[in-house]
C-alpha cells in the first residue's frame, strides 16, 4: 500500500442512466492526463472522506444531489510522475440532470463501448469491473 502522504485520494463516481449507460467527461487539455476521458469525480480535501468528497464534486462538476452511493472498489496506480488513490463509488441514486459546470464534454456509454474511448492507465480496473458486473 501507498504511503499516506504519497498519493493523491481521488472520489470516482459511477453514475447510470435508466439505460444501462455509464457517465464519463473528458479531461481538460492541460493538466495532467489532459484529453483522456474519465468518470466523474475529485480530490478529497483535507479531512474530508470520501463519501462526502464524491457528493461534494458530482454536485459542483455535475450539478446532481447524490442520495445514495455505495463503495465499488479501490485503485493504487503509481504514474511517472504521481501516485492516485482511485475509491470508486457506485451512485445508486441521484437527483438532477448531469451537465457540465465546467464546459467538459459529457457522454454516456454502455460498460462493453467503454474501451472505445481512451481512459487513463489508472481507470483501466474500474472498466474492466463494470464490465464483469454488467453494470
Amino acid at each position: 500500500m501507498i504511503a499516506s502522504t504519497s498519493y493523491v485520494h481521488v472520489a470516482v463516481g459511477i453514475v447510470q442512466d435508466t439505460q444501462g449507460r455509464i457517465l464519463i467527461t473528458r479531461r481538460a487539455d492541460g493538466v495532467h492526463q489532459g484529453g483522456l476521458w474519465e468518470f466523474p469525480g475529485g480530490k478529497l480535501e483535507t479531512g474530508e472522506d470520501p463519501q462526502a468528497a464524491l457528493i461534494r464534486e458530482l454536485h459542483e462538476e455535475l450539478g446532481i444531489e447524490v442520495l445514495t452511493a455505495n463503495s465499488l472498489l479501490k485503485v493504487y496506480h503509481e504514474y511517472p510522475d504521481k501516485r492516485v488513490l482511485l475509491d470508486v463509488w457506485r451512485v445508486e441514486c441521484y437527483r438532477g440532470q448531469p451537465q457540465s459546470a465546467e464546459d467538459q464534454p459529457l457522454d454516456w456509454l454502455l460498460p462493453q463501448q467503454l474501451s472505445e474511448r481512451a481512459f487513463p492507465a489508472a481507470d483501466k480496473p474500474i472498466i474492466t469491473a463494470l464490465r464483469k458486473k454488467k453494470a
